[in-house]
C-alpha cells in the first residue's frame, strides 16, 4: 500500500485510518481484536482512538477503546512498532479536573492513556476540542514537555476553526513552542461547509495533515439508511436521521451512480472522494465486520474520474 506523508510530522500512514471508537461499544473485545488483525494483514497501520472513548455506552467510563487496543498490543509481541497510533486528551472524563486541556490535565491524561495502551509512546496525541479556558501558551508548551520526554512524537488538533487553528500557529510561532501538525475536522461528501474554504487553504498553505471523523456521515453514506424504518438498523442510526432529506438523497444517487462504474459500493466511493479531496491526508473510517474492512481495500484502490469527482462534489447544491 503506498503511504501518504502526514503534514510535517514525518508520519507516514495508509491513506485511511482506522476508526477505534467502535471498540468497546459496538465491537466487544474478541471481535476488536479479529478487525484489528485484519487491518494489519492488509496494510492498514494507523489507528486512531481516545482517551474517552467509549463513554457514551451506558456502563462504560471511557478508556475502553485504549484498553481493549493495549490489550491488543500485548497479545502481539513486536506489532505496536508497525502501527501509528492516534489519541487524545481533552474530553470530559466524568470526574473533576479531567477534561480541558491544562498543563495539569495533559500530563496526567498521557500517562493514564499509556497505561491503557500499554505503550511507552503515542504517535500522534490531538487536542480534542478547543478550551477557551486555557491559554494556547500553556497547552503546547504541555506538549513540548512531552515531545522532549518522548511520551509523544507529534501534535495535532481536532475540532478546531481556521481562526482557532492560526491563532494557535501563531503562538507557537511566537513562542518556540510546537505547532499542531495535523487538524482531525469533520468531513464528509455531505458535511463540507465546516472544512472547506478558509480551513482546508489553511492547512494546505501550513503543510498541515489532515485526517477527517465522521467521514461517512455516521454511515449514512454507505447508502444503508435511505428511510426513516431503516434508521433502527444499528445502535448508530440516531445519528442519521438528519441526513435523510433532498440534499441527502441527491447525494446518494450522485454515489450510487458512480459506484455502478466502479461494481463498487456507495461507502467505497465516499471515502474515495474524501481521499482525493485537496489537503486531505486520509479519512478516518470505522468497521464493525470483516467484509467492511475489505471495502476499505477497494476504496484506496478506486480511481475516480475528473468528471465522477466533480458529479460528486454538485450532487444536492
Amino acid at each position: 500500500m503506498v503511504l501518504r506523508s502526514l503534514g510535517a510530522t514525518g508520519l507516514q500512514i495508509p491513506p485511511l485510518v482506522f476508526g477505534g471508537n467502535v471498540f468497546g461499544w459496538t465491537v466487544d473485545e474478541q471481535q476488536s481484536f479479529s478487525l484489528l488483525d485484519a487491518l494489519l494483514e492488509r496494510g492498514f497501520t494507523a489507528i486512531d482512538t481516545a482517551d474517552v472513548y467509549s463513554a457514551w455506552v451506558d456502563g462504560n467510563k471511557g478508556g475502553e477503546s485504549e484498553t481493549i487496543i493495549g490489550k491488543w498490543f500485548a497479545a502481539h509481541p513486536g506489532v505496536r512498532d508497525n502501527i501509528t497510533l492516534f489519541t487524545k486528551v481533552g474530553s470530559d472524563m466524568g470526574e473533576p479536573g479531567k477534561k480541558g486541556l491544562s498543563a495539569r490535565w495533559i500530563e496526567q491524561a498521557v500517562d493514564e492513556s499509556l497505561r491503557r495502551l500499554q505503550t511507552d509512546y503515542i504517535d500522534l496525541y490531538f487536542s480534542h476540542w478547543p478550551d477557551d479556558a486555557t491559554p494556547y501558551e500553556e497547552t503546547l508548551g504541555a506538549y513540548e514537555k512531552l515531545l522532549k520526554a518522548g511520551k509523544i512524537r507529534a501534535v495535532g488538533a481536532s475540532n478546531l476553526n481556521a481562526e482557532q487553528l492560526q491563532t494557535a500557529l501563531n503562538v507557537a510561532d511566537e513562542k518556540g513552542l510546537p505547532r499542531y501538525q495535523v487538524l482531525q475536522p469533520e468531513y464528509n461528501l455531505y458535511d463540507r461547509d465546516g472544512f472547506e474554504g478558509v480551513l482546508q487553504d489553511l492547512t494546505v498553505r501550513e503543510n498541515i495533515g489532515v485526517v477527517t471523523y465522521f467521514s461517512l456521515a455516521s454511515g449514512f453514506l454507505s447508502g444503508k439508511y435511505r428511510s426513516e424504518s431503516d434508521l433502527a438498523q444499528s445502535q448508530r442510526g440516531n445519528g442519521v436521521g438528519k441526513y435523510l432529506n433532498e440534499r441527502g438523497f441527491a447525494i446518494l444517487d450522485a454515489l450510487d451512480s458512480v459506484a455502478a462504474n466502479h461494481n463498487a459500493k456507495p461507502a467505497e466511493v465516499a471515502l474515495a472522494w474524501l481521499i482525493a479531496q485537496p489537503g486531505v491526508t486520509a479519512p478516518i473510517a470505522s468497521a464493525t465486520k470483516i467484509d467492511q474492512v475489505e471495502s476499505f481495500v477497494t476504496a484506496v484502490a478506486l480511481d475516480l474520474s475528473s468528471e465522477e469527482i466533480a458529479a460528486l462534489n454538485n450532487a444536492g447544491k
